[in-house]
């Protein structure tokens, strides 16, 4: 985690994980009732990795198919 928040830029922050976390959080918030703390906190950390990975390909995916900006100089 520390390594991730010292790599990431602010802008990636934002656009990837802002969206998974919240989305992750309202998933386990509404779906997950366990009785534990702890199988509840395992399952919204595999929920939230499973959601930004799916965030960051597609976003990816977005920026990868927007056409190159033609910078001169």
């Amino acid at each position: 985690m520390y390594a991730f928040i010292k790599q990431a830029t602010v802008r990636e922050k934002y656009r990837v994980e802002l969206p998974s976390v919240s989305l992750a959080l309202i998933i386990a918030e509404f779906l997950y009732k366990f009785h534990s703390f702890t199988l509840e906190c395992v399952a919204f950390l595999a929920t939230w990795y499973v959601v930004s990975f799916v965030v960051s390909r597609v976003d990816r995916l977005i920026v990868s198919a927007r056409p190159e900006r033609d910078v001169r100089a």
